[in-house]
């Protein structure tokens, strides 16, 4: 959800004011990578993947894919699930 938002706002922000959008940009790296991060531990994985991005065009659609996988079920190696709330 998080990334959805972010997208929209970015959309935008680009078409109002580029300068806006270039700070919005900066606030939100770190949240954005954290978020990743998180759900790269979800499936199973390190964090340490989130490098792949790096790579021109591939890296980052291997990590949409990864980030868009079923997490795994119960605890994994990165600690237990969080409980969802009602």
């Amino acid at each position: 959800m998080f990334v959805l938002v972010s997208s929209v706002i970015s959309l935008l922000l680009i078409f109002i004011n580029i300068g806006v959008f270039f700070v919005y940009s900066l606030m939100v790296v770190l949240p954005s990578l954290g978020v990743t991060v998180r759900r790269l531990h979800d499936t199973n994985r390190s964090g340490w993947y989130i490098l792949l991005e790096l790579v021109p065009l591939i890296g980052g659609i291997y990590i949409l894919i990864l980030c868009a996988e079923k997490g795994t079920p119960g605890e994994n190696e990165y600690g237990e699930k969080n409980k969802p709330t009602n």
